[in-house]
């Protein structure tokens, strides 16, 4: 266990006691000197054990500028900041954490019950801040998600980024609206009943107004990241830089009663330590539990197909309680037709989409042509609520060189195939912001940077990053504000026809779910590959009450043997009806084993056992 972390108390930074007396403590191992300086306010710290220094002072006030001085340097912006109002460049803000929370009575809903609703605070309203999104959390509700899940908010360059150039891990980012702000976005939320899920990266740290390197070694050159040196988990001087990440994740929980963090790319984590920096994540996320009886989950991005991630600790697992399945979405949509190229070459459809139906990962100790090595192993023993599914997010969505969402890729029915497979599927489903109504504006990618040379560093990598999958055209200009506006959702489609049918069918689909999936433990997939359909029957164990889906991604209409071992009870929804702007499918009269089964649609029946 490393030393000094109190879970009940943040102990990095700038913090006040109950009197109003500053605790200043910072990470500076080879410094000789460090002076706090604020305004007309020049304070030594007192070097103390594991290179941190630290001091106690009445003198420094909530609202105060201040920066830290290194053995005579320039001054720097403190690496734990809770704000930087004038940006990654400016001089940080000292903060009181304290909030008068009205949630007390909040009780963390079960995992099993999470319905993901992915979001980008700047892009998901027209005023692209929290203040926004609390005014839409009622649409929210309407829908049927059980949580929101956010979009990184650490303080990034400029005033519009996706959230994965954070640069101050504890600072939330001033043109969202700030500390204050989304802890009442956090209270709200749990007032009406949302859980709140939010995006950290704990794999690397953006590269304009990074200065973590000139307090001591964050980084390590040992190994590499798609985004430079990778931070130091394991080397030399690592402590410190494990402290300050457990200090963060701990914080969201505590500090701003946040209910799950979603853990970006951990694969690209460097740490052959003993104890893995997610194992210690975990590790004192459970103390936090057991102080405070309040539940928080870890939920990791993960491409490794690896289920030591989702293994408990005390089994040498890394202790996440789920992980983003990127595989079921890339056979579901090959399934539909994506074009089997770059990263999606490697999937057959729909074959591999019941694979993936049946184990979450589609590639279990078999050959990648992506990877060119043979990839991954069985999760067999997980539960299906440790796998997070989804057809559309902001990677898969984004990281096309147009942004296109699903609705503009797809057909109608094919849009209304892949909602019903997320949202029918055993694993927890998860919404992309505007999804629920067929958005037709692009996710694009989009920074605000002030350096030039990096500027057009991002818009060489975008072009290069398309090469493969986009043979012709060339991606918007990151750098360009009006990429960012194109990227909000209009808000006025759920006035139109079509757009509001697209809405009250995930209503129904939700609903749905909630009523008949929720207990649901077991399942099996029937491939008819020559037709392209896929049946998906979900039971519970020991009762022959089962949910039967049925799924055809071909373009021609089928007429289907029901499995001799199952009796349809009743149709619960069919993508194909008249109420969904369907053509319409049904049992065949007189013939309670056969359906015909519409082009690009599904349809979900109770049965049973015989």
């Amino acid at each position: 266990m490393m030393q000094d972390i109190n879970v009940l108390k943040r102990g990095i930074g700038v913090n006040f006691d109950k009197d109003g007396l500053a605790e200043v403590r910072v990470w500076a191992p080879d410094a000789t000197q460090v002076c706090l300086v604020a305004e007309s306010l020049s304070l030594e710290l007192q070097s103390d054990d594991f290179g941190y220094w630290t001091a106690i002072s009445d003198l420094i006030k909530p609202g105060m500028y201040y920066e830290f001085v290194l053995d005579n340097g320039r001054p720097l912006p403190d690496p734990a900041a809770l704000a930087q109002p004038d940006g990654v460049h400016g001089r940080s803000m000292a903060m009181r954490l304290d909030y008068g929370w009205n949630d007390l009575s909040w009780q963390n809903i079960p995992l099993q019950d999470y319905i993901f609703y992915e979001l980008h605070p700047g892009t998901f309203t027209a005023v692209g801040d929290f203040n926004g999104v609390a005014d839409r959390l009622d649409h929210l509700i309407l829908l049927g998600v059980t949580a929101i899940e956010l979009m990184p908010v650490a303080a990034f360059p400029g005033k519009r980024n996706w959230g994965y150039d954070g640069v101050f891990p504890f600072a939330v980012q001033e043109s969202y609206g700030g500390l204050a702000s989304l802890q009442r976005l956090v209270d709200l939320c749990h007032q009406k009943g949302l859980a709140v899920v939010l995006d950290v990266v704990y794999n690397h740290l953006g590269p304009e107004g990074n200065c973590l390197a000139e307090f001591g070694p964050y980084f390590t050159d040992k190994y590499k990241t798609p985004w430079g040196n990778a931070l130091n988990f394991d080397d030399q001087d690592s402590d410190g830089v494990r402290a300050f990440f457990v200090e963060n994740a701990l914080m969201w929980f505590r500090d701003f009663h946040v209910d799950a963090l979603r853990l970006d790319a951990v694969h690209a984590i460097k740490d052959f330590g003993a104890v893995h920096i997610l194992q210690q994540i975990r590790t004192y996320t459970d103390l936090l539990i057991q102080q405070t009886g309040r539940m928080h989950y870890l939920i990791a991005e993960c491409d490794l197909n690896d289920p030591r991630y989702i293994t408990p600790v005390e089994a040498n697992g890394l202790g996440m309680d789920a992980q983003w399945v990127d595989e079921f979405h890339h056979a579901l949509k090959v399934s539909g037709g994506e074009p089997a190229k770059g990263y999606y070459k490697d999937f057959s459809g729909i074959r591999h989409l019941a694979k993936s139906y049946k184990d979450a990962y589609v590639y279990t100790d078999m050959y990648s042509k992506e990877r060119k090595k043979t990839f991954g192993r069985s999760a067999t023993g997980h539960a299906p609520s440790q796998f997070v599914v989804f057809s559309q997010n902001h990677d898969q969505t984004g990281n096309r060189m147009l942004g296109e969402r699903t609705s503009m890729l797809f057909s109608f029915e094919l849009y209304k195939l892949f909602a019903a497979a997320v949202l029918f599927s055993p694993y927890l489903p998860m919404l992309f912001m505007g999804e629920e109504w067929g958005e037709t504006n692009p996710f694009l990618y989009f920074v605000n940077h002030g350096d030039q040379g990096l500027i057009e560093m991002v818009r060489a990598g975008r072009g290069a990053e398309f090469a493969e999958m986009f043979a012709e055209g060339s991606p918007p200009d990151p750098q360009d504000e009006a990429t960012f506006m194109h990227s909000k959702l209009n808000w006025n489609l759920l006035s139109e026809d079509r757009h509001a049918c697209i809405f009250r069918y995930y209503q129904r689909l939700i609903a749905l779910r909630k009523r008949y999936l929720s207990s649901k433990n077991t399942r099996n997939v029937i491939v008819l590959e020559e037709d392209n359909c896929l049946l998906l029957e979900q039971g519970t164990s020991g009762q022959d009450s089962l949910v039967l889906c049925v799924m055809n991604f071909s373009a021609h209409q089928h007429i289907l043997d029901i499995p001799g071992h199952i009796l349809i009870s009743e149709e619960l929804l069919n993508s194909a009806a008249a109420q969904w702007l369907g053509t319409g499918s049904t049992l065949i009269e007189n013939n309670p084993k056969k359906i015909i089964v519409q082009p690009e649609s599904f349809i979900a029946y109770t049965a049973r056992y015989v």
